[in-house]
């Protein structure tokens, strides 16, 4: 039996990442590929994915997925032909996400169904596909990822929270239908990091001042701190690890 540290190994391993030319998919990219996995960026622009790739110097194999995770047959294509003329994809983190901001009464039904598309229908989108694959072999890794947001709400993003919310309801599903295939589907829960997704809230002072004084640990979090757990996540360490959300937060749910 593996034991200590070899249990989070990943050699030999390759994981899709979604959503992973910059920011939080980027950070968990190169945490992976530092933890011996090999890597499949994704994005829908090409020429960023490719400084992504450009910028990365992996330590393994590296490729590149640029498909549009929203749109199911665009993705059921690539991913399959990537399994098929490439190999399996044992990890999958379901990174790709957006966020739209504004009074819950004036907020756009446009915006409200690219939120529902972006970080829900995503999900359903890339894991079907892979899972698929995952349990013809009998085993594979699906992280996805939620938020503080799918525990707590504050003004001005109630259809994101709720988007977040599914996600993490979503993951308690795959893992009740998929755990019996040997698939552990769990999700983390970042708090709030200094991302590009948050560059208006990091740059406005008096949030900031807020967050610090309201997270227990007094500070906004950095995204190579959400690597550990993703790695615990994608490896054996966690093979009896099934529908639960790891929040990574500071203490912030934690704490009144």
């Amino acid at each position: 039996m593996t034991t200590g540290i070899e249990l989070f190994n990943l050699k030999g391993k390759r994981a899709l990442i979604t959503g992973s030319s910059q920011g939080i998919g980027y950070a968990l990219a190169k945490g992976l590929d530092e933890a011996g996995a090999e890597i499949i960026l994704n994005g829908r622009n090409k020429e960023k994915l490719g400084k992504a790739a450009k910028a990365l110097t992996p330590q393994n194999n590296l490729y590149q997925l640029s498909f549009d995770v929203t749109d199911q047959n665009e993705t059921d294509n690539v991913v399959n032909k990537f399994e098929s003329e490439i190999g399996p994809i044992e990890i999958l983190i379901n990174n790709a996400g957006m966020q739209h901001r504004a009074p819950l009464e004036d907020f756009p039904p446009d915006m409200f169904e690219q939120l529902l598309r972006t970080n829900i229908s995503s999900i359903f989108n890339v894991s079907q596909v892979v899972a698929r694959h995952m349990i013809k072999r009998g085993s594979g890794k699906i992280i996805n990822v939620a938020s503080v947001q799918t525990s707590l709400a504050r003004p001005g993003i109630a259809p994101y929270t709720a988007t977040k919310g599914a996600v993490g309801n979503l993951t308690k599903g795959m893992a009740t239908d998929w755990a019996k295939y040997g698939i552990q589907c769990n999700a983390i829960a970042p708090g709030y990091f200094d991302t590009p997704l948050n560059a208006a809230l990091v740059a406005d002072k008096e949030f900031t001042s807020w967050l610090e004084k309201r997270t227990p640990t007094g500070r906004w979090g950095k995204v190579e701190e959400l690597v550990g757990a993703s790695i615990f996540l994608s490896s054996n360490a966690s093979s009896f690890v099934n529908g639960h959300t790891l929040y990574i937060d500071g203490g912030i749910t934690a704490s009144l």
